[in-house]
């Protein structure tokens, strides 16, 4: 009665993370006796807490009480397990401001496991923990087949390769391959601490430690882990303190030879807001790029989701799923979904007539009209230069390059004819863009290396980056 009373007043979060199962609360001679294992948690326990823990006493027995505090070593977690992580706002701070409005205006990051024996156990109705994604239900396809081994051989050689990094477009399975690591970790090294969160999260606990001088206590939590996975790096940039504290954090793991494991929206030589000494590091381990999910894996997303919700789909419908909708898994979640919520509704099987009627305005949304200024900003964006650039007549290679590429990608992506391909990429016949198609064709037959804004890299490598913002928009 007493814990959901104080629940009410802090909130569950505040509670998950100050109180949780490592804080005893008993009464004890007419006084409420609050106990925790390490002297910084009491410590806050008795100068944030105080009033909030009379309170509720005094609200559930009908009389003012004493509040007492002391130490219980026994209460200590455990060095095997699983530290407890929630998602926290902070309003204060530098880094702080920012961390509330990205996390307003993005998806709320997960509530991870708290301490278990059985942390693979079914969370119960009630509960606000749920069950980490496992490698075994990953649905794996050209574009991930590379990070999928990675994700495997990593959890066999734990500090063998480390940071590894996952980098791909929103949907395409990042966060997924990050929990089936750590369930895998968890499930064949059940004594090594293995720690995943958000980096919202990683920067809310920073500040809380800032606020509450607790620095030592954060860096024993997250740098003595034995494997460490922070998700959706990007959300750092523009944080200066918290990045500074990620770079020690990184050197920490390398150092000790332990495994860290990052994901994020994009590669690491595209996140030089967050400083050349991030990019460094992470360059130097092992980047796996993940591509959208292609029309293959598409299928076996959406086979998955089906069973896994109890959806009857017929494999036409599939196909037209599959077909119609991009390769962002959340997506293709909603549309089944939705499928079946309007089957049971309805009272008519799931059938392409359905899916056609029910899912109309999340096919027009996903069907993105490419134009010839697409292609021209991507292409742009990838190779560094100016828009100037591919409708000029220079014949070096920073500007022939990215034109003919351009037009080749403006053949299949556009349904411009060859005659206004030309015109739009600086006044050319049509029979320049027949033969830049058939010398980019050759670029990829040979394996040729193009020369980037960030670096050279083979043609195939440069079409798929510039196709990620195509698809991304």
């Amino acid at each position: 009665m007493l814990r959901s009373t104080l629940i009410k007043r802090i909130g569950q979060d505040r509670f998950d993370l100050w109180f949780g199962d490592r804080v005893r609360m008993d009464m004890k001679d007419g006084a409420l006796v609050v106990a925790a294992g390490e002297s910084f948690t009491l410590e806050r326990l008795r100068t944030s807490f105080r009033r909030d823990l009379a309170e509720s006493a005094a609200q559930v027995l009908g009389g003012q009480v004493a509040v007492e505090f002391e130490l219980d070593t026994m209460l200590i977690e455990p060095a095997g397990s699983t530290c407890s992580l929630v998602d926290v706002k902070v309003d204060a701070m530098a880094d702080s401001t920012q961390a509330v409005g990205a996390a307003s205006s993005s998806t709320p990051a997960p509530h991870f496991p708290l301490t278990s024996t059985t942390p693979f156990a079914p969370a119960s109705p009630t509960s606000s923990t749920r069950r980490f994604a496992s490698l075994a239900s990953y649905v794996v396809g050209d574009g991930n087949r590379l990070a999928y081994t990675v994700a495997e051989s990593t959890v066999r050689r734990l500090g063998e390769v480390s940071p590894v990094f996952f980098c791909g477009p929103t949907g395409c399975g990042k966060t997924h391959l990050l929990e089936g690591v750590w369930s895998l970790a968890r499930r064949k090294s059940p004594k090594q601490r293995v720690v995943m969160l958000s980096a919202e999260q990683f920067t809310t606990y920073f500040i809380e430690a800032l606020r509450g001088s607790g620095l030592p206590n954060f860096r024993r939590k997250y740098r003595d882990a034995d494997l460490l996975l922070i998700d959706d790096v990007q959300f750092f940039v523009g944080k200066k303190a918290t990045v500074v504290e990620l770079i020690h954090t990184i050197d920490t793991f390398i150092r000790h030879g332990r495994q860290l494991v990052l994901a994020a929206d994009r590669p690491p030589t595209e996140l030089s807001a967050l400083g050349p000494e991030i990019a460094a590091r992470l360059t130097g381990g092992l980047v796996c790029n993940i591509e959208p999910l292609d029309g293959e894996t598409r299928l076996g997303v959406l086979r998955k989701i089906a069973a896994r919700c109890g959806a009857a789909i017929d494999e036409e419908t599939f196909a037209l799923l599959a077909d119609r909708l991009n390769g962002d898994a959340r997506v293709l979640a909603g549309a089944v979904h939705r499928l079946q919520a309007s089957s049971e509704a309805l009272r008519q099987p799931i059938s392409v007539h359905l899916a056609e009627k029910a899912l109309t305005d999340i096919f027009q949304s996903t069907q993105k009209v490419v134009r010839l200024a697409d292609v021209e900003r991507a292409v742009c964006d990838v190779f560094g230069v100016e828009p100037e650039t591919l409708q000029s007549a220079g014949k070096s290679r920073g500007a022939s390059q990215p034109r003919m590429l351009a037009m080749w990608l403006a053949r299949k992506y556009t349904r411009a004819a060859f005659s206004e391909i030309g015109r739009h990429f600086g006044r050319r016949s049509h029979s320049t863009v027949i033969s830049a198609e058939k010398k980019v064709n050759a670029w990829r037959a040979e394996g040729a290396e193009l020369q980037l804004a960030h670096g050279v890299c083979r043609a195939d490598d440069a079409i798929r980056r510039i196709e990620t913002r195509l698809r991304c928009g």
